[in-house]
């Protein structure tokens, strides 16, 4: 039995023969090892460049804020995002994490939420919008349109962790990932940056260049809720379920990611549909309070 199993693997492409490295690099410092991960490069890269392509969305007419604050929300969201995604991660996996509060602050031993995180970006947007006295809903509109960049890196950083595998399959292209045992399974992150990352921003683009899409408040985020939604809560039919809730409904009817889009996909599709009833809320950007 266990020969035949190996037999099957053998027929498949295996993680460890890509060579691939969670490390960028390691140094020691005074004897301990430090490390930089590319996860954290890609929370960086996907920042940075959702920042560059905001400001160019922002001195399009019609924008709901000016650059100047686009400053202000990066520092914020950037924030929101560590912050929302550790103590979603916490909060939706691992409880038990709140018994030992200092494990809660080992950001390096990995383990973050999505919609931890996207839960604190937008808080840190309605702060922003509170602050500058701007539209939260549009500001959501166009960050939203900017959000799978990061997506995309963030799948692509758990493929080369070798984390987060799929189920087993047969499938022509499928893997053995290290510490997942002998078989065969579904690279579930590809699909998850390729849906989540590649569509969605492809689709996101198209409406905000191509269409009138930004002078519908709630257009833009509710496709972003709707397409995010949509996609995880397909690609989890093939992602390993959480071994932590083995034995419950989470492990064999629904997944806690399928469970956790429920809210985005309702929310989307309202969103999306009443678009149309708040175009009045395409205003000036406010002045500055103590502007000549």
């Amino acid at each position: 039995m266990i020969e035949s199993i190996f037999s099957v693997a053998s027929n498949y492409l295996h993680f460890s023969d890509l060579h691939l490295n969670p490390n960028v690099f390691t140094i020691m410092v005074w004897g301990h090892a430090l490390s930089l991960k590319w996860y954290s490069i890609a929370y960086i890269a996907g920042l940075i460049l959702g920042w560059i392509v905001l400001i160019r969305m922002l001195k399009q007419p019609g924008a709901p804020m000016a650059p100047r604050h686009a400053d202000d929300l990066f520092f914020y969201a950037a924030l929101g995002v560590i912050l929302g995604g550790r103590v979603g991660y916490v909060l939706f996996y691992q409880p038990e994490m709140l018994l030992n509060p200092l494990q809660i602050l080992q950001l390096w031993d990995g383990g973050m939420s999505f919609h931890g995180g996207a839960i604190g970006a937008s808080l840190a947007m309605f702060y922003t919008a509170h602050k500058f006295r701007l539209d939260w809903m549009r500001v959501h509109d166009y960050v939203a349109t900017v959000a799978p960049i990061g997506l995309f890196f963030g799948r692509c950083a758990n493929f080369v962790n070798g984390e987060l595998w799929g189920k087993r399959t047969d499938v022509p292209w499928a893997m053995v990932f290290p510490n997942a045992g002998p078989w065969p399974r579904h690279p579930s992150q590809l699909y998850e940056a390729g849906l989540e990352g590649l569509l969605l921003l492809a689709i996101l683009t198209y409406l905000f260049w191509k269409t009138r899409a930004r002078y519908k408040p709630g257009l833009l985020v509710g496709t972003f809720l709707l397409g995010y939604g949509c996609s995880r809560f397909f690609v989890e039919f093939f992602r390993e379920a959480d071994q932590q809730f083995q034995g419950t409904f989470l492990y064999s009817v629904i997944h806690m990611g399928q469970l956790l889009t429920l809210p985005m996909i309702f929310g989307g599709l309202y969103l999306i549909l009443t678009a149309n009833r708040r175009t009045d809320r395409v205003r000036p950007v406010p002045a500055e309070e103590n502007a000549a």
